[in-house]
């Protein structure tokens, strides 16, 4: 039992950070806000000689392209006065990698989220020795956990965002796909190396400020009851009684 709450506990630690980076992305993947400030910010229009109903309608393509059973990217637009696919063939078979990664980040997000809610019921519900100090401890074991990783790539990429962007490609995909011409390719004129920069960036503030909150709740309330002690249970408390009596 001591082995199995152990083990218990550190995937706790573990999913914590997990949760926040993963619903960030799932988040930011689904924001309307996130694509129209692609296209404004990097005038998508010019770089690609697409119209804005285009554009918009793409990235709602795209959105669901993310959220739905299709392995196939499919959405046609108006360029030159002529009806066409908006990517080539090669952004489409980037598209089906790009949408295996966002499945896997899909999953862990919400395989990461249930089994922090289940273990907090089961801390609260069914633990002998509920304690909320050790709930609000292990939270900050693993905002820390999340901080020195997220905080290590956040330093890397800082420093050399260019290699960092190239080497996670070279890491999650095993094609050369994601290579694309920004001259002649749209996926990469919609989004390109910049707006990345932007959305880590964006992904670090909003993990920090959700560990922040977290963190600094946690803190608080160790600090609130540093002096508490642990009460018995009042089944213990009376036999301790009775036995004194007696």
């Amino acid at each position: 039992m001591g082995f199995a709450r152990t083990l218990a506990t550190v995937a706790f630690v573990i999913a914590l950070p997990i949760a926040l980076l993963t619903t960030n992305i799932r988040i930011l993947a689904n924001a309307p806000l996130v694509y129209s400030y692609a296209f404004d910010r990097y005038n998508a229009e010019r770089s690609t000689g697409l119209s804005r109903a285009d554009l918009n309608s793409t990235a709602a393509a795209l959105r669901r392209y993310f959220n739905d059973s299709e392995t196939t990217f499919y959405h046609t637009v108006t360029q030159d006065g002529l009806k066409t696919s908006v990517f080539n063939a090669r952004e489409t078979r980037h598209m089906q990698d790009v949408k295996r990664l966002f499945v896997l980040v899909n999953r862990t997000q919400e395989v990461s989220v249930v089994y922090l809610l289940a273990y907090v019921a089961a801390f609260f519900i069914w633990a002998r020795d509920s304690n909320a100090r050790h709930l609000a401890l292990q939270c900050l074991i693993g905002l820390a956990v999340g901080t020195v990783f997220v905080g290590g790539v956040a330093v890397f990429a800082a420093f050399g965002f260019q290699a960092a962007f190239d080497r996670f490609h070279t890491i999650v995909f095993t094609n050369n796909f994601w290579e694309l011409n920004p001259a002649t390719d749209h996926l990469v004129q919609m989004f390109p190396e910049p707006f990345w920069r932007d959305m880590t960036v964006v992904l670090g503030l909003l993990c920090a400020a959700e560990a922040l909150v977290i963190g600094t709740i946690s803190a608080v309330y160790l600090l609130g009851t540093r002096g508490e002690r642990r009460r018995l249970p009042a089944s213990l408390s009376i036999d301790h009684s009775q036995s004194q009596a007696a």
